[in-house]
């Protein structure tokens, strides 16, 4: 094999048919934090380092990591000091997300095929350089068959740069969380959750650290229920740890992580009450962040109706994390109901994510195909409904 050529994270024979059945499928992004304004206004950027490292703590994180200093971060360097200190960390990260994604990302938007590192730095910026000003978002998105974005939203924004923009589906995500701290009254939020209905949300979310008080929680998947839209969970997150760099950087930052123990029998005690009280629920989507408790999680979503269990969310969307998450939804719950990946990013150029994640799949199901424990004439549909057709269905997309 070659440095990333075709058969990248293909495991076998039949993991490479798997995978020309879903690898030009569209795209459907129903979590992230993209902004919706640089897409209605076609925003283009002046380099590659903009692109990458103007506000993408993945990278950030890793770049502290290897010692970069930070004024070469989130300081006030110019965006190729920062890049050229982005390439000279990428020998050491191996076997990380990060990796995968420079490189599949150096080769599908620009064809360039040689590792990125301190020596290749100046020909790929220049190169680079060369050629993005002939990209823009919208260009971006159209290249990877981008059909449907959901960003997140405050419950306040005015959504006015959503709607159908060049033939993509840009739409808003009822997110309460800063509204809950700040004690907002229910009867604000349900008016700005039927002003989010009418700009085309078909999704809420909300991200916390820990199962407490639950009675904002309550009302939002009862207000989700009443309405039709799908709630998304996010928990298990430990904030902003560091508090010196919390104060200098601000939030968001790489300075996040998970927690080491997620109550899950106060969800299942939530789910229960829920239930019990509305005769139904609305189509939850749980994403615990520390993995440990994914099992736990599965085996609770099999004991509801409507709940599923999400991508490998963040810290989660490795290599090996997502064949957990592959392997454990298996086996503890199902995965031919899953609703497959998304990017949780602000970047324009993390959807080669998605091609990630459809090549561990596509090995996933081919490598049951070569062992002899699924048949290959199934193989196709449920790598096509795990990697498109799901979420397509069931967020009306």
């Amino acid at each position: 094999m070659t440095f990333f050529d075709d058969d990248l994270l293909l495991s076998s024979g039949a993991a490479k048919r798997v995978y020309s059945a879903v690898a030009d499928l569209p795209v459907i992004d129903y979590h992230c934090h993209l902004n919706e304004k640089d897409i209605a206004a076609d925003k283009k950027f002046t380099d590659i380092g903009e692109l990458w490292l103007a506000g993408d703590h993945y990278k950030w994180r890793a770049m502290r990591l290897m010692g970069i200093d930070e004024d070469r971060i989130t300081g006030g360097k110019s965006f190729k000091e920062k890049f050229f200190a982005y390439a000279s960390i990428m020998p050491g990260l191996i076997g990380n997300p990060l990796y995968y994604w420079t490189h599949m990302e150096l080769k599908s938007l620009f064809g360039i095929t040689q590792p990125l590192d301190s020596d290749s730095a100046e020909e790929i910026w220049d190169k680079t350089s060369e050629m993005l000003p002939e990209m823009s978002v919208r260009s971006l998105l159209k290249k990877f068959k981008v059909e449907y974005i959901a960003t997140t939203d405050d419950p306040f924004s005015d959504l006015s740069a959503h709607g159908d923009i060049d033939g993509i589906k840009v739409r808003p995500t009822f997110r309460p969380d800063r509204c809950f701290v700040e004690g907002v009254s229910k009867s604000e939020l349900e008016e700005r959750l039927d002003y989010f209905m009418k700009k085309g949300c078909r999704l809420a979310d909300h991200g916390f650290d820990a199962f407490g008080d639950t009675t904002d929680l309550e009302w939002l998947i009862r207000a989700c229920y009443e309405r039709g839209v799908a709630l998304q969970l996010h928990f298990g997150t430990f904030r902003n740890i560091n508090s010196r760099a919390f104060a200098a950087v601000g939030r968001d930052a790489g300075y996040d992580v998970f927690r080491d123990h997620i109550a899950t029998d106060a969800l299942a005690r939530l789910l229960d009450k829920m239930y019990s009280e509305l005769g139904d629920l609305p189509l939850i989507v749980l994403y615990p962040l520390n993995d440990v408790y994914l099992r736990s999680v599965c085996a609770i979503s099999g004991a509801f109706p409507n709940v599923r269990v999400g991508a490998a969310w963040w810290f989660n969307d490795t290599v090996a994390g997502i064949k957990r998450q592959l392997e454990t939804v298996s086996e503890y719950a199902v995965l031919g109901t899953n609703l497959g990946m998304l990017t949780d990013s602000r970047s324009f150029s993390s959807y080669v994510r998605f091609d990630f994640y459809r090549r561990i799949l596509a090995s996933f199901i081919g490598d049951k195909v070569e062992r002899g424990e699924y048949p290959e004439k199934s193989a196709a549909a449920l790598a096509e409904a795990v990697a498109y057709r799901n979420a397509k269905e069931v967020f009306g997309v």
